[in-house]
């Protein structure tokens, strides 16, 4: 008896149950807070979020270019030397992407501020 569909059913079964246990555990504290005589406003979205996804997109961008920037020195590097390659690639993408990241750090410090 081959039961492999089992697999990918209980896996979305399992983020169905998740989700749907955050959703109603939030409902249930927001209906709370809201029979104790809490203000509804403290449930809109407000502006930190909005720039935390900025922040967080400007990183992912600085990330992706840095692996894109290691992957082409690193061709660049095993073209014209007598490197290793398979040890070349890897270190190339985590100096650029380690770089990147600290670039985006220094970014966000400024922003921030």
């Amino acid at each position: 008896m081959n039961a492999d569909f089992l697999i990918p059913i209980s896996f979305f079964l399992a983020i169905f149950g998740v989700v749907y246990l955050f959703l109603s555990t939030r409902n249930r504290e927001r209906l709370a807070l809201i029979e104790k005589g809490v203000d509804a406003s403290i449930f809109m979205g407000d502006k930190s979020k909005s720039s935390m996804f900025k922040l967080v997109l400007l990183n992912l961008a600085l990330l992706s270019m840095g692996i894109g920037v290691g992957v082409f020195v690193a061709l660049i590097l095993s073209t014209y030397t007598a490197l290793d390659q398979d040890a070349l690639y890897p270190a190339m993408i985590f100096l650029s992407s380690g770089i990147a990241l600290f670039i985006g750090f220094n970014m966000t410090k400024k922003i921030e501020e």
